[in-house]
């Protein structure tokens, strides 16, 4: 797979890459980011780091979702959660693994559970689950709520396959081999990024 095209870009590969991976790893806003890029030394505005999550995130999400083992046989859940967007309620559903990985998002305006498991059968999952909708809630905090379906649908998409990648089982690991599963991931964001092809 081609590595993705930063031409007419100001800044490298590794800027906008890590500057993605802050915002969806972890639970900071846009003006977070900004401070933390600043203090690094790169100043860059948070109307930026915005723009390139919506560029580059869900391109970033696509490629990690390429590079998991497909779910073939598994099972998988249809979870239910709600969420506010400019203050009313929406039903997000997700396909959850038997592992908490969350497989694919759905953003509706009114609860149809038979549409959400179309939507998903149609994409070739047939039936997984898990509750674990503390990363959803911490961002939805942190952005002070969705400003609308397609919004929550686009970020959701994305942060559900980069925020994952990242957050291993820490606990059922040595500090030894949860640095170097670590090392693994990032080597492989650093691919999925192109930062190793232009590096």
């Amino acid at each position: 797979m081609e590595p993705p095209s930063y031409r007419g870009y100001r800044y490298p590969a590794e800027v906008i890459g890590h500057c993605v991976w802050l915002y969806h790893r972890f639970a900071l806003s846009l003006r977070d980011v900004e401070e933390l890029m600043l203090e690094r030394g790169v100043e860059v505005t948070y109307e930026t780091i915005r723009q390139w999550s919506i560029t580059f995130g869900s391109d970033y999400a696509r490629r990690l979702r390429r590079r998991r083992p497909n779910p073939g046989e598994d099972k998988w859940h249809l979870d239910e959660a709600f969420i506010k967007i400019q203050g009313e309620h929406k039903y997000l559903w997700r396909a959850v693994d038997q592992n908490g990985m969350v497989l694919d998002t759905l953003v509706q305006h009114k609860r149809d559970k038979a549409a959400a498991s179309r939507f998903f059968n149609h994409k070739g999952l047939n039936n997984r689950a898990e509750n674990s909708h503390q990363p959803t809630r911490e961002r939805e905090r942190a952005m002070k709520g969705f400003r609308s379906v397609g919004t929550a649908q686009r970020f959701l998409g994305a942060l559900s396959y980069i925020s994952p990648h990242f957050r291993q089982r820490r606990h059922l690991l040595t500090a030894s081999d949860y640095r170097q599963e670590m090392k693994t991931r990032f080597a492989e964001w650093n691919t999925v990024t192109g930062v190793s092809a232009t590096g």
